[in-house]
């Protein structure tokens, strides 16, 4: 079992374990020798960051933990997530890592690592790095005089992303004449988000460009999308576009406000990847999070969705393993594996942007592809992280409520593996009787394992 790694890296509180200047220099010195292959010649490692106050620290730390290996170092500064995988690859580098806790508050921050080809680490090499910097076992290799690590900046990484992510937009169109709100939530994408769709012939309306440190995610980006929903009405918007923190996952709304999530999403381009013939072995990837609905409109357009656990590695994991092209997750995170390693948020509105100059319809009219069940989610804050199934009262309840459901819905209940949560997710046709269903599972989790 991984201690320190979650499901998207190592996660916390800034300052605290174990998100510490001394283990981000540790996490450093470990990755570096991994990453570090055989040859003589430099090896380099990109770091980029999203616009956390604390990223700063934690940056400093990493850089010297990895120079502190003989390995180099090419500063980006912020960017979002995918860009950064799109820079190691691109640049060839040895591994790429990425300084940020995505749509957390900014007192939180996380470092996560990419390898040399842009996809994020399997268990196993988490798994290492761990082992690595619990066993001590790299303290005593000191490179010295030459041997040591350079760290380098590198001005223009904005601009090779932006002209990547244009060129996954077809050439043969722009978006010329459409109205675009665009909710940067003040993360890593507040500048290069704006660029791209303005590049492309937008009117932007750009929202949560203006950093500080400390308001990321705060009350803006695809946490809240009710921010997009107020302006597209206000702006008489043609679509709203809401990132989050790290940029790697997008919201939308239509031109009337409605919110257009990420199983929409992924229903109107699998629709339409399935209608062009590019929708590898027709199948969309998603997880156990997705609305049933998402299911009966693939299957009604010819295709077959298959689920994996949550989080976007074990999607990419699976698209990789049965050679699949489009598979995502209910909160925002697609990715287009003919064109990028991981989810990006920018890429996949350009994607939704793609089809609505396709088929010259609204969102509005795009999204009826799919009727989504009633689905309700509730969070129970816990001190630990116990089977929940071994509880014989809790476990009796959701037998009893499952029951009930039948056929026609469902109960999943799972831990957040980035936060002290327990989700209760259950989906049926009667909103008001899931509601209460998963207010007293949450209920009951609080009373036996929750905070006092």
């Amino acid at each position: 079992m991984k201690k320190l790694f979650g499901t998207d890296g190592v996660r916390g509180v800034a300052n605290n374990y174990p998100m510490t200047c001394e283990m981000a220099m540790q996490l450093g010195r470990a990755a570096a020798y991994i990453f570090k292959s055989a040859g003589k010649r430099r090896h380099r490692i990109v770091i980029g960051k999203d616009t956390r106050l604390s990223g700063y620290m934690l940056e400093n730390a990493l850089v010297a933990g990895i120079c502190s290996m003989g390995v180099d170092v090419l500063v980006v500064g912020p960017l979002p997530t995918p860009g950064i995988a799109n820079i190691t690859s691109s640049m060839r580098a040895d591994a790429g890592v990425v300084i940020s806790a995505s749509h957390n508050a900014f007192q939180d921050n996380g470092i996560k690592f990419f390898s040399a080809d842009g996809f994020k680490l399997p268990d196993e090499i988490e798994l290492r790095i761990e082992n690595l910097i619990e066993t001590n076992h790299i303290d005593s290799l000191r490179p010295t005089a030459t041997e040591v690590g350079k760290a380098f900046r590198i001005d223009d990484a904005a601009g090779r992303y932006i002209v990547f992510l244009k060129n996954t937009f077809p050439q043969e169109m722009d978006l010329s004449g459409l109205k675009i709100v665009l909710d940067c939530a003040n993360g890593a994408a507040y500048k290069v988000a704006p660029a791209v769709f303005e590049e492309l012939g937008a009117e932007v309306i750009p929202l949560g460009v203006k950093p500080n440190g400390t308001n990321i995610n705060a009350g803006c980006g695809s946490l809240h999308p009710e921010v997009i929903s107020k302006a597209v009405k206000e702006h008489r918007a043609d679509i709203g576009i809401a990132l989050d923190g790290d940029a790697d996952r997008v919201i939308v709304c239509d031109e009337f406000g409605n919110e257009v999530d990420g199983d929409h999403i992924m229903a109107i381009c699998a629709t339409d990847m399935l209608r062009r013939s590019i929708l590898k072995r027709k199948t969309l990837v998603a997880t156990v999070m997705s609305n049933m609905g998402l299911d009966i409109a693939v299957r009604r357009a010819g295709g077959s969705v298959i689920k994996t656990a949550v989080g976007d590695r074990y999607v990419v994991e699976e698209m990789r393993k049965g050679g699949y092209n489009l598979g995502g997750e209910q909160s925002g995170h697609m990715i287009f594996l003919d064109h990028s390693t991981t989810g990006d948020g920018i890429l996949s509105a350009l994607q939704l942007l793609a089809v609505m100059r396709r088929d010259e319809k609204p969102l509005s009219e795009l999204a009826k592809l799919m009727i989504a069940l009633p689905q309700v989610l509730v969070n129970a804050r816990v001190t630990e992280k116990r089977d929940i199934m071994t509880i014989p009262e809790i476990a009796a309840r959701v037998g009893d409520v499952e029951k009930k459901l039948g056929n026609e819905g469902r109960v999943l209940i799972r831990y957040s593996g980035t936060e002290p949560l327990l989700r209760v997710m259950i989906e049926g046709q009667d909103k008001y009787e899931i509601t209460t269903w998963a207010n007293e599972i949450a209920d009951m989790v609080k009373l036996h394992i929750g905070e006092q």
